[in-house]
């Protein structure tokens, strides 16, 4: 489920990718304050579990105003020999294009939680990450950056507030404690999607990309995701490739608002 949730988190883009940081160019939609999002995460007809992804009220981070998410990932319970209980937390800029700080906590069934918290700096171009376990010793390293970076979290957030950019991207990005590359191509491409939530097919623009690098569960390689065609730009559905094979990533609840999936006429 972790990495369904890293997939999710970088369903975006390819082809033709730049060298570059993303353009400081979307708008705040992508962030609303209260917004609830759940999604079912299934296997062919197995549920393997959910994500819950919550947008935090505005804050301030060194001086700073952030914009904060959060997530939690639960494994389905009927499945044996399989146990995963995380929480991820997300301080981004208020346009959500880059990360300011991340952190996470997965729930270990021998007592023993593990933690991991990535900081950066861009004054000084480097990240710090930390990782232990409760009551264990810090592991903590630093490695120098070029330009500002996306963590597991930010970059869904990224994907929405450029969808419409018609661009693509190579966007610096820190996972499993690497710093590495998520290929992205937004292509603007409209058409329906069906999910079980609505009853109608939903009017969403397809992306697709590359994740240049492999994380937990073998998730690598390329990814679909259906954003909806309105200014929300919630994500609906999203396919992945991880150890099992393809996993599919669909929206099943909401809160935002009086916002309702859009129709496709």
């Amino acid at each position: 489920m972790s990495c369904t949730l890293r997939t999710m988190m970088v369903a975006i883009g390819l082809v033709t990718a730049l060298q570059c940081t993303v353009a400081a160019t979307p708008d705040n939609n992508a962030v609303y304050p209260g917004e609830e999002l759940v999604y079912e995460v299934s296997y062919l007809s197995f549920t393997l579990g959910t994500i819950k992804t919550v947008t935090e009220p505005f804050t301030m981070l060194n001086g700073r105003k952030v914009a904060k998410v959060k997530l939690w990932i639960d494994s389905n319970p009927n499945i044996p020999f399989v146990s995963l209980h995380s929480i991820y937390e997300s301080w981004m800029d208020t346009n959500a294009t880059y990360s300011h700080k991340f952190q996470s906590r997965t729930l270990g069934d021998n007592g023993k939680d593990a933690y991991e918290r990535y900081t950066f700096d861009y004054a000084n171009l480097n990240a710090t990450i930390e990782r232990w376990q409760t009551k264990g010793e810090v592991e903590k390293r630093q490695f120098d950056i070029e330009k500002r970076v996306n963590d597991g979290s930010s970059i869904l957030y990224t994907a929405r507030s450029m969808l419409y950019s018609k661009k693509s991207y190579r966007i610096p990005t820190v996972i499993m404690n690497d710093a590495v590359s998520t290929v992205v191509n937004f292509q603007g491409k409209v058409e329906p999607t069906e999910i079980d939530a609505v009853s109608y097919p939903v009017r969403t623009v397809y992306i697709n990309g590359t994740a240049d690098w492999t994380g937990v569960y073998g998730l690598t390689g390329r990814f679909e995701g259906w954003f909806s065609d309105d200014d929300a730009r919630i994500p609906i559905r999203a396919k992945m490739n991880v150890y099992v094979g393809s996993v599919t990533i669909e929206l099943k609840s909401w809160k935002r608002g009086s916002w309702r999936p859009p129709r496709m006429l």
